[in-house]
C-alpha cells in the first residue's frame, strides 16, 4: 500500500510539473536575400509550430510591413522587400543621372517584456528613398502571451482619462529634464496635450513614445519617456 502511495504522489507532482505553461521563446530571424538597395531585415520570430507560436509570428510580420510605406500591399515582408528594391532599380534606370545615394530599407525587433499577459516587440523601421533625411519610427507591438492577439490601448489600461492625467505630468517633467527652454506650447502643435499611439511595456514600467512628426519638429527626432510600474500599475488591465 505505501509503494502505491508513494507511486501516485510521484504521478501527481510529474503531471503538475508538466502541465506548467512555459513562456514562449524566441529567436531572431534574418532575411538574407541579395538586393542593390541597401536592405536589412532582423526580426524576433517565435518558436515552434503550435498555433500560438503561429499567431504571434503571423501579427509580428503583419505590424511590421503595416509601418512600411507599401503597407497596403498586405503581402509578405520578404515581397515588400524586393517590391523596395525593384522600385529603387526602376529609378536608377529612370533617372540614370541622378546623383541620389543607394536607396535604404532596415528593419529591426527588440522584445522589450515579457510576462503572464504580455509580450512587448519594438518595431524600428527605416526607409530612404532620396531627399534631405530618411523616414524613421518606431512601433511598440504588444500581444497577449496566452492567444498571440494584438492588446490595443483599452486591453492595456483601465480609465483612459485619468491614465492621460497622469502620463501629462511625466511627459512635462522628462521634457524640463531634457532642455529647460523647452515648453509645452512647443508640443502638439497648438492642440492639448495628447497620448502617442505607441504605449509599450518594459522591465522599468510603460515607455510612452512619439515619432518623429508625430509631436514637435523633425529636429526633436523621438519625444519618449517612462511611467514607473508603482505608478502605473493601478491603471493596468494586464501586467
Amino acid at each position: 500500500m505505501k509503494r502505491i502511495f508513494f507511486q501516485l504522489v510521484f504521478l501527481i507532482s510529474l503531471n503538475s510539473c508538466t502541465s506548467e505553461v512555459k513562456p514562449v521563446a524566441f529567436e531572431t530571424t534574418e532575411i538574407e536575400s541579395s538586393f542593390d538597395a541597401e536592405i536589412t531585415a532582423m526580426y524576433d520570430t517565435a518558436i515552434g509550430n503550435d498555433k500560438l507560436s503561429k499567431t504571434l509570428n503571423f501579427k509580428i510580420e503583419e505590424a511590421i510591413i503595416t509601418t512600411l510605406s507599401d503597407a497596403t500591399k498586405k503581402t509578405s515582408l520578404e515581397s515588400i522587400l524586393k517590391d523596395f528594391n525593384m522600385e529603387y532599380l526602376k529609378f536608377k534606370n529612370d533617372f540614370p543621372d541622378a546623383s541620389e545615394p543607394k536607396w535604404e530599407l532596415h528593419i529591426e525587433t527588440e522584445k522589450t517584456y515579457q510576462s503572464e499577459d504580455v509580450i512587448t516587440i519594438a518595431i524600428s523601421t527605416y526607409e530612404y528613398k532620396g531627399g534631405a533625411h530618411g523616414n524613421d519610427k518606431i512601433k511598440f507591438l504588444n500581444l497577449n502571451t496566452k492567444t498571440g492577439e494584438i492588446l490595443n490601448q483599452n486591453a492595456i489600461i483601465e480609465n483612459l482619462a485619468d491614465f492621460k492625467t497622469l502620463a501629462k505630468t511625466h511627459f512635462i517633467k522628462s521634457i524640463d529634464k531634457e532642455n529647460d527652454q523647452i515648453k509645452m506650447e512647443d508640443f502638439f502643435f497648438g492642440k492639448p496635450f495628447q497620448l502617442p499611439e505607441n504605449i509599450g511595456f518594459t522591465d522599468d514600467g510603460l515607455v510612452l513614445l512619439y515619432n518623429v512628426y508625430e509631436v514637435a519638429s523633425y529636429d526633436q527626432g523621438y519625444t519618449e519617456f517612462v511611467i514607473p510600474f508603482e505608478e502605473a500599475s493601478s491603471f493596468l488591465k494586464v501586467h
